[in-house]
Parts: structure tokens; sequence; C-alpha cells
């Protein structure tokens, strides 16, 4: 009996972690818990903790990193992996399975790059703030996706989709921006090496090899090769996701789906909160009147609440119209707007230039501050749109132009 009551009481809780919602709910929580226990009397060392190194040592070789970089470039990997195989699945016999609408998250990204850099430089061109340029340019993938997961099934698989590969090539393109623009330097044997490995499991891939125990040992070197080249080590998950075999001997088996579905939940309900609270265990300072005046703030506001949505929009517009591209199924205008300001969360990403483009502490405060609160903007509007657009019984608006 006393089994059975405790089934009863845990069954609410196991439903929970069933729905969509609980992903984006976690990472939400776990967002305003750091902020708030930052800014605490336990700040310090709660701050403290996650700047605390752990080291790997065998012989000669050794890896010591803080906490912080080892959620940020070791298990935000698996999350990208994850996302990068549901793209892969997709781009195979789904939403991104032909060129019209694989096309367009690649154009909806280069507009939600280029628009708000411009932005940017409108108010910072030739000023001490002229080098973050690169900051309203990159979209929070965790963050955006963990938005859009809390209106759990009323949003269209393919809008996800659509966020998803948007987002992930946005990256890409941060990563390729701070890799040019921002680098401390380039090991190039290493990236030769991580490449090559990558090239190999591709090599496999094609001789029709399903074991996964190869693919996840290589996928480990490449992404010991790529973080030790300079270039921001999660680019190795997407990569190794592209070469997961999709299809195998056995027609009910895809070792892709397979590992996907293994890495799924620990993704959402482990990687990501952790994420949540290392990323945003961040220390609100200085004269918010003089932040929010200054022309660093006006920048990366208007890159990311104006810029991204502007971007990516009437990037995606001019594609539909020029028949270049498609709108995903389902999509309306309204929804691609919504989606648009879920593209100006810029969060970590955002942050992590910040720091790379400032030296001085004053001018990354005032950045880090400006992109919370644009992030905080656009993630509101972003949801109350796609909320509106997707609510149940609701009639979509015919999208003009899609073909």
């Amino acid at each position: 009996m006393a089994k059975a009551n405790n089934t009863s009481l845990l069954e609410p809780l196991r439903k929970f972690f069933q729905t969509e919602q609980a992903s984006g709910i976690v990472l939400i929580v776990c967002t305003l818990f750091s902020i708030i226990l930052a800014n605490s009397g336990a700040g310090e060392g709660y701050i403290e903790f996650w700047n605390t190194h752990i080291g790997i040592y065998a012989g000669d070789f050794s890896l010591d990193h803080s906490i912080l970089h080892w959620v940020n470039d070791g298990l935000m990997v698996v999350f990208f992996l994850v996302v990068g195989m549901e793209i892969k699945r997709e781009v195979v016999q789904g939403e991104l399975s032909t060129f019209r609408k694989a096309i367009l998250p690649v154009v909806a990204a280069l507009g939600g790059m280029v628009v708000p850099a411009l932005l940017y430089a409108f108010f910072n061109a030739g000023g001490v703030y002229q080098h973050g340029w690169g900051i309203p340019m990159a979209t929070d993938i965790a963050f955006a996706l963990g938005v859009l997961a809390l209106l759990g099934g009323k949003a269209p698989m393919a809008l996800k989709i659509f966020l998803m590969a948007l987002a992930v090539i946005d990256d890409l393109g941060a990563i390729l921006v701070i890799a040019i623009f921002y680098n401390q330097g380039v090991i190039l044997s290493n990236l030769i090496i991580a490449l090559s490995v990558f090239v190999l499991l591709l090599i496999l891939n094609r001789f029709r090899v399903t074991n996964l125990i190869p693919y996840l040992v290589g996928g480990l070197v490449m992404w010991y090769f790529m973080h030790s080249s300079g270039i921001h080590a999660t680019i190795a998950g997407v990569l190794l996701a592209f070469t997961i075999p999709m299809r195998s001997a056995n027609p009910d088996y895809s070792p892709l789906i397979s590992l996907e579905d293994t890495l799924h939940s620990f993704s959402s309900f482990f990687v990501m909160p952790l994420f949540a609270l290392a990323n945003t265990a961040i220390v609100i300072s200085g004269d918010l009147g003089e932040i929010f005046s200054s022309d660093l703030n006006h920048g990366i506001m208007a890159g990311l609440v104006f810029g991204k949505v502007i971007g990516i929009v009437g990037f995606t517009y001019l594609a539909v119209r020029t028949g270049l591209a498609v709108l995903p199924s389902k999509a309306t205008w309204g929804k691609i707007t919504g989606l648009g300001f879920l593209g100006g969360i810029g969060f970590t990403m955002s942050i992590f230039i910040s720091v790379l483009a400032f030296n001085e502490p004053e001018h990354q405060t005032q950045a880090k501050v400006s992109i919370l609160a644009a992030s905080l903007l656009t993630g509101l509007i972003g949801y109350f749109l796609l909320h509106q657009t997707t609510s149940p019984g609701k009639k979509p608006a015919k999208a003009d132009g899609g073909k």
C-alpha cells in the first residue's frame, strides 16, 4: 500500500518532467535563483564555487579548468550534440529536407547577425565601445529554446526546428566572429587534427558503420583538439551530430534516434539547468542610470531588441518573396516575428563576447547589465507574440508569399 501511495505522489512530478514546458520552466527557475543568489549575502561564495578549478591529470597530460568552463566547454557539447541530431533528422526526412526549407534558417541567421551589428555600429562607430559590435550578433540557443518550450505542444514542431537551425547557424557565426576578430590565438595544428577526426567519422558513416562507440570516442578526441585549438569547443557537438548514422541494416533501429532519445532528458534536465546556474551568477552593480544612458547600452539594446527581429524577419521575408525559400509548415508572419524576438536572447554568448571585447571591468559590467535587460525584454515579447499566435482555436493568418 505504501509503495502504491508513493507512486501516486510521484505521478504528477513524473508527468511534469515529460512535458515540453518542463525544461523551459526548470531553466527559468534556475536563472532566477542564480541571479538572486549571486546578488545576496552568499553571492561571493556562490560565484567563487563556479570559479573553483577541477583538473584531469595523467602523466604529462592535463586539463585544468573552472567548473564554469567545464560546464560551458564540456557539458554543453552534449546539448549541441542533441540539437545537432534533431536538425540532422529533419534534414534527412523532415522540415529541412528540401533546399527551399533548409536555406531559410541560413538566410534568417545571416540577417540576425548583420543587422544587429550595423545598429550597434550606428551608436558606437569611432567611439570607445566600437570593438563590441559582435555582442548583439549572438543568440543564446539554450535560453531561446527554453522560452519556446514554455509553449509546450501549442508551438508547431516546424517552428522549433526552424529556431534550432537558425540559432545553431547563428552560434556557428558567432564562433567564427570570435575566432577571427576576438581570438587570443588559434592553434592551427590542433584545429586541423579536430577537422581530420570529423572527416574520418564521415568516412565511417559512408562505410555504413553503425556501432556508436567509434563515433563517441572520435567525438571526444575531436572535442579535445577543438578545445585546444582556441575555437569554442561546443562546435564539436554539432559536427559529431552530423556524422552519426541515421539508418542501419535493421529498419527498426536508427543509431541517431537511439542516441538522441538516450541523451535528450540528460541534456534538458541536467546540462541546461546547470548551464543556467553557472552562467547567470552575475552581480548587477554600478549606476543603472549611467549604464542605461550610455552608447554601449544603446548599441546592445538596439541590436538585440530591434536588430535581431528586423534582420530575421526581414531576410526571411525577402527569401520567401523571391522564391528562394519557403516558410516552415503552419508558420505565419506573427510566429516568425515571435521567433525573431526570441533570437534577441543573446545572454551567455553575448556576455562571452563582451568579456573578449572589453578589458575594462566597468565596460564589461555595463555590457552584462545591458545584455540581461535586452534578453529579458526580447524573451517576454517573443513569448507573448508566440502565445497569442499559437492559441488553441485561433485560425492562423495566411503567410503572404509562402509557397
